[in-house]
């Protein structure tokens, strides 16, 4: 199982690596006033760079507030969302959400990310094969 801190690697740290998923992302998951594009790293944990520009959010402490709640909600979650690079882009209008709204909108959508991901990779990382007549 996947440790469920979120340290340094599992974070999106270089420009280069939210480059990397903006320019190829190859699983998409858009949601209310927010995107999230994911790209596979071939690691064997995901990892997680936020877009909360001020555009998009007035506040610092609003910013702030989405990150935190965004963050918690990637760590629950991450044991199924291994392999992915996810970058998460706030829209205007995020900030106006509630906690207990954002973790509901975030849940659904890091499961609808997992789901999107392709099988046989799933399958290879978990080492589980879903069929039962295998």
């Amino acid at each position: 199982m996947v440790s469920r801190g979120f340290g340094r690697e599992k974070r999106l740290l270089t420009p280069r690596q939210f480059k990397a998923v903006f320019d190829s992302p190859s699983g998409k998951a858009p949601g209310k006033s927010v995107l999230l594009l994911a790209r596979n790293n071939e690691l064997d944990h995901p990892r997680l760079g936020l877009v909360i520009g001020k555009k998009s959010v007035k506040l610092a402490v609003e910013r702030n507030r989405l990150k935190r709640q965004i963050r918690e909600s990637f760590r629950l979650n991450q044991d199924n969302l291994v392999g992915w690079d996810i970058v998460v882009v706030a829209r205007k209008g995020l900030g106006d959400l509630q906690n207990a709204e954002l973790a509901q909108q975030f849940g659904k959508l890091w499961k609808r990310l997992a789901r999107s991901k392709p099988a046989q990779q799933a399958d290879a990382q978990t080492g589980v094969n879903d069929n039962p007549h295998a």
